[in-house]
């Protein structure tokens, strides 16, 4: 596998912020024509009794394996929040198989839920499994420092140094702040930043103007980064998706594990 095409996307659980039309439909179509290898989704609908009372058409299965459909044959969902009628949370959907996956709780408030999504992920050819973190961070300014602070504690006790590494999702962070330790600590890099020098403005989609969502790499080289601003774009969510195309770095042969751990 020579190249790697990943996607993130706030999906505003299946619902247009346009009057509350169901758009579920409408994502599924444009995730597949993006053609990604990986996709990192947040605010994705687990059940919703709510909305299949109201929408006949709505899907019967879990959002995350309605979008996946016969694209992507792996799929995490990491329960972030659970409520009455139902619960929704984070996903990854993958061509490739998923070998372990883990969601933790980095809630700063009970009226805030949020998840840590961690996945490995054998991708053919590549020496070491793939990490994906997907995350959705607070909305206040001191929860995100402490969810970062989360983030970053994780990846340096179970990412080997030497692993590739993809952090994405919502960081909801505006001032460019909370996530600078995932550079300056943990030395990551943001595809946009790389590309272009600043991240992608992503949100509203209907008029781009602030820097909510990310993609991060370690171990990975940024060949393409692209916001996928486009005329119908803010009747799928309220964010624009992002994707970025990578390819591994070169893996140092006395790194090189005698043998590659696969799925069981």
């Amino acid at each position: 596998m020579e190249t790697l095409h990943v996607v993130t996307f706030n999906i505003h659980k299946g619902v247009s912020p346009l009057r509350g039309r169901m758009a579920v439909h409408d994502l599924r179509e444009a995730l597949h024509g993006l053609g990604a290898d990986l996709v990192f989704l947040q605010e994705v609908q687990g059940l919703s009794r709510r909305q299949a009372r109201r929408h006949h058409d709505w899907p019967s299965t879990p959002q995350y394996e309605f979008l996946a459909d016969a694209l992507w044959s792996d799929y995490a969902y990491g329960r972030n929040a659970v409520y009455e009628e139902g619960h929704h949370g984070n996903a990854i959907l993958s061509r490739f198989p998923i070998a372990a996956w883990d969601n933790e709780d980095i809630s700063q408030s009970r009226f805030e839920n949020r998840g840590m999504l961690h996945c490995e992920i054998t991708v053919p050819g590549w020496q070491r499994r793939l990490h994906c973190i997907n995350v959705h961070l607070g909305l206040i300014a001191p929860w995100r420092h402490r969810q970062v602070a989360r983030m970053c504690a994780r990846i340096q006790a179970m990412v080997p140094p030497d692993s590739p590494l993809v952090v994405a999702g919502d960081f909801n962070d505006w001032t460019r702040r909370a996530a600078s330790p995932l550079r300056e600590m943990l030395g990551l890099t943001e595809v946009f930043e790389h590309t272009t020098g600043r991240p992608a403005r992503s949100f509203p989609a209907a008029l781009p103007l602030l820097t909510l969502d990310r993609i991060y790499v370690r171990g990975l080289r940024v060949k393409l980064a692209h916001a996928h601003h486009g005329r119908q774009s803010h009747r799928l969510s309220d964010h624009v998706a992002l994707s970025a195309l990578l390819a591994p770095e070169p893996c140092p042969a006395s790194a090189r594990p005698a043998e590659l751990q696969t799925l069981a």
